[in-house]
């Protein structure tokens, strides 16, 4: 560290919250305790903080987590304070001038790397590890080192340029890449007079490699020696504004590289979502289902009661449809002899934008011939619980707040029994209209003049039952309005045979025993288009070719949605679905 940077305030608070970092640790439970919490503070203390706050989301220690980010903040603060060139030495982010003069700025220096004779924007760079590799590495083989042999090992390492603190006949930079953080050391007599007087073209920002010997500094740090560098990437803009990073949401959402670059922690959240995926998958697979693809281009919208996106094809000249669910497609599967299909899906649904909606989704769609909806109730509760353990790390874990519980069995409520112990109202007494508004009115519930019965019930249950379901629950037996493709309860024919997941207040699933007597089916899709034809732009069309599967015969099935994009917010602890979608839709600027 600079010592002219030492009596800073926030050195004295980065050391505060370490201090507090340790008490954590060692007043946890032992159970709790994990080797990596053990580490935690050595890495924190090398400014190691890619590691450490994979290490904090994993860990089971109360309170520990919102700890580590809030000292990962204060230690990138620190670290921009140190990388404060000595006076006479201004980096490019401290000059005056606008955004253009500073892009000019850097690319004077480009060009002087020209003149140099050299590339800056090099084919490739021969790696020998990443940089997480590295430090694993060093790390192995430090012990076998002496104090008059001190441990170092050979590598050569490239990454985005994060952090540099000239010192006039040395300097030390910090490069990241996906998998870590390292310092870096050159100093004049180790790399010659040349690359070091280059060594003023680079910014923050750039991609470099270097090649060198990794040790253990006398503070204690894992640096790489450096005896030269490459400029790989020379970077025209720079990520973000220097001593803030980049904060604004908006521009977070819209220019999600510059999030990545300016918060390496959305890396983070973003391996969990492919991790959601990846298990996913792993999980149906080993339990026989086959992955298949569905047409995302539709003549008929259908599988979801929802409103479409409308495309024209030219060749055809005809409007076609924008996939609101594979459902309908899939189920022509089961009738064509397939007895468990899945697809992880991209969706599209013209609604409202929220902090649990986007107008583009992922789900997984699955169908399961000879089952019905108990069954793929056992079984969504056991993938379900699968997903989370492996991400998290355990059967509990934190969630705005509230901590969380996924260990089996989990909570089940009928939804009209549900309705009875939140809102205090019985609305399966009564299939009338009238006396179902009175009721939803008395508890405080709006109701839209276009509502029917069905949509009664599911508004009293978003806003009366939904919000106490903070512990994995599943609903069951809805509605026959809500449910046209789901088979009639067999001992009430006013309820399907269908449930849905709640975890955290949020709805994460759907799932039926499917209808599959093609005469009820064309009922309850006449219905839908008599909604339609009132007004409601959300009802279902009537599918003539999957009718016409259906009385090909289809057998037993039963079939669920998962909401990809929930789950993940969910085990990243994130409040809005725009926190985990790469590039969430906006509204134009």
């Amino acid at each position: 560290m600079a010592s002219s940077h030492q009596d800073h305030p926030l050195f004295k608070k980065m050391e505060k919250l370490f201090g507090t970092i340790k008490e954590q640790i060692e007043k946890a439970d032992d159970e709790k305790i994990s080797v990596e919490d053990r580490d935690l503070l050595r890495l924190l203390e090398t400014k190691a903080v890619d590691e450490a706050l994979a290490i904090a989301e994993r860990s089971r220690i109360p309170g520990l987590k919102k700890t580590v980010k809030v000292c990962t903040k204060v230690i990138g603060k620190v670290l921009d304070l140190e990388a404060q060139p000595p006076s006479g030495q201004a980096a490019e982010e401290e000059l005056s001038g606008t955004a253009a003069d500073l892009r000019q700025h850097r690319v004077d220096k480009m060009e002087r790397i020209r003149e140099r004779g050299d590339n800056p924007f090099k084919f490739a760079f021969d790696r020998s590890h990443n940089i997480g590799e590295a430090r694993v590495a060093f790390e192995a083989a430090e012990p076998a080192g002496t104090e008059e042999s001190p441990a170092e090992v050979p590598a050569r390492l490239a990454g985005r340029l994060v952090a540099f603190r000239n010192q006039g006949k040395s300097c030390f930079a910090d490069i990241r890449d996906e998998f870590g953080r390292i310092q870096l050391f050159m100093g004049l007599k180790q790399v010659g007079e040349d690359v070091f007087a280059s060594l003023k073209d680079l910014d923050i920002g750039d991609f470099i490699g270097v090649e060198g010997a990794i040790k253990r500094t006398r503070r204690g740090e894992i640096t790489i020696f450096a005896t030269g560098y490459e400029i790989l990437t020379k970077s025209l803009r720079p990520a973000a504004e220097k001593h803030h990073g980049l904060k604004d949401v908006e521009t977070r959402y819209r220019k999600r590289y510059l999030d990545m670059v300016a918060n390496p922690e959305v890396l983070e959240t973003f391996k969990k979502r492919i991790q959601v995926v990846s298990y996913m998958r792993q999980w149906l697979e080993k339990q026989g289902y086959l992955e298949v693809e569905t047409p995302m281009l539709h003549p008929i919208p259908g599988g979801a009661t929802a409103r479409p996106f409308i495309t024209h094809h030219n060749t055809y000249d005809r409007d076609f449809y924008l996939r609101v669910a594979p459902e309908l497609y899939l189920k022509r599967l089961i009738v064509g002899g397939f007895d468990k299909v899945f697809e992880i899906n991209r969706c599209f649904r013209n609604e409202g934008v929220d902090t649990r909606h986007n107008p583009e989704f992922t789900t997984m769609e699955l169908y399961e011939a000879y089952q019905d909806y108990m069954g793929l109730m056992e079984e969504t509760e056991e993938m379900l619980t699968y997903i989370i353990e492996k991400i998290v790390g355990g059967t509990s874990f934190e969630y705005q707040g509230n901590t969380i519980e996924v260990k089996r069995p989990w909570k089940r409520m009928t939804l009209h029994d549900a309705i009875r112990e939140y809102a205090g109202i019985d609305l399966e007494a009564t299939r009338d209209r009238d006396e179902a508004v009175n009721l939803a009115k008395s508890v405080g519930v709006d109701v839209d003049p276009s509502m029917g019965y069905g949509k009664i019930v599911d508004e009293v249950m978003s806003d009366k039952v939904q919000p106490h379901l903070i512990q994995p629950t599943f609903l069951y037996d809805y509605p026959i309005e809500l449910s046209p493709l789901a088979k009639k309860k067999r001992d009430n024919e006013a309820l399907t045979e269908r449930f849905q997941p709640f975890i955290a207040c949020m709805e994460v699933g759907n799932a039926f025993s499917e209808l599959n007597d093609p005469i009820d089916q064309r009922e309850r899709f006449e219905s839908q288009v008599a909604l339609r034809e009132a007004g409601d732009d959300e009802a279902q069309f009537l599918d003539e070719d999957f009718i016409a599967s259906l009385e090909v015969g289809m057998p037993p099935t039963a079939g669920l949605g998962i909401g990809i994009d929930r789950l993940a917010m969910i085990v990243t602890d994130s409040a809005s679905i725009r926190e985990v979608i790469l590039f969430p839709q906006l509204r134009t600027v």
